[in-house]
């Protein structure tokens, strides 16, 4: 019985569109781990570790042996490998190029402190060895919402992290949290995520609904007062977010098995219809496509 090329810690987690991807860890868990709304890598096996260099490399040729030139696309877990320093992460990408030949795509989380360290020349030299998108959890431009959840980011420093990126010539998939702010804070949220958005252009732009399978004593440690928004308060929100959107050419996704009410398109190219789409599920929300509680695998 032939070995495991590559050793995983459970649990894995990627993006929805890496699905067809070779997920790579190159480091278990999550560098921050503090953001008291995320559950990821809580497990004490998820413990944040570089993995070995060695062991890295060796999976890679691993997989060279048994998968060849079928590989296209390659995902460096876990919660953010750009962490890393750029040699390491050049080891890597060389690596990928020279035993993976038919890889086309590589991609990683990233939050924006890893790049408080990365000169653009750096980005740039990452980007030419394979790196060519990543996924940045903004979570919101509100930054009493940020400071509430722990977030240990600032509009600025995303804003300036999403800026490196795109003068990198990387692209950018960034995700905000629907609900984050709770009731109190909801349309400062919405408002000051829409002018984080329009500042970035992102090529990608991803909303998840905010949920605690594990329950919220961890977000009420640092954010007591959080009070959940209804279905009806949670497409409001949507609403004055896409409605204050003023991008150019973002692909945008509400998809993710978290959200209620499914959104796809262009933005600005159908930023028209998805607000009618909204307003019509707000308005009437027993005729709206809305998910079943149940389909939300939550």
């Amino acid at each position: 019985m032939t070995a495991a090329p590559i050793r995983y810690v459970e649990p894995v987690y990627r993006p929805p569109s890496e699905a067809d991807s070779l997920i790579l860890p190159v480091t278990d868990g999550c560098s921050w781990n503090r953001c008291t709304f995320c559950e990821m890598y809580t497990a004490p096996q998820k413990r944040f570790r570089p993995r070995d260099e060695e062991e890295v490399l060796e999976s890679v040729q691993r997989c060279g042996e048994q998968f060849g030139a079928g590989v296209k696309r390659v995902f460096l877990a876990d919660g953010d490998a750009m962490t890393l320093s750029t040699r390491r992460l050049a080891n890597i990408l060389e690596a990928i190029r020279r035993e993976l030949p038919g890889v086309r795509r590589v991609s990683s989380y990233c939050l924006p402190r890893n790049l408080r360290k990365k000169s653009v020349t750096e980005l740039r030299e990452l980007a030419e060895l394979g790196i060519s998108l990543v996924y940045v959890g903004a979570e919101s431009g509100d930054d009493q919402v940020l400071a509430l959840v722990n977030k240990g980011e600032t509009f600025e420093t995303t804003r300036e992290a999403l800026a490196k990126l795109q003068e990198a010539g990387i692209k950018r998939s960034v995700m905000i949290l629907n609900g984050l702010g709770g009731h109190a804070l909801s349309r400062q949220h919405a408002l000051n995520s829409a002018a984080l958005m329009n500042a970035a252009q992102p090529e990608y732009l991803a909303t998840l609904v905010v949920s605690f399978p594990k329950g919220e004593a961890r977000l009420r440690e640092s954010f007591p007062s959080w009070a959940p928004l209804s279905v009806i308060q949670l497409m409001q929100e949507m609403e004055l977010f896409v409605s204050e959107l003023e991008l150019k050419r973002t692909v945008f996704r509400s998809d993710h098995a978290s959200n209620w009410l499914v959104l796809k398109g262009t933005l600005g190219l159908d930023k028209s219809r998805l607000l009618r789409e909204l307003r019509a599920a707000i308005a009437a929300p027993q005729a709206a496509p809305l998910r079943p509680a149940w389909a939300r695998g939550l």
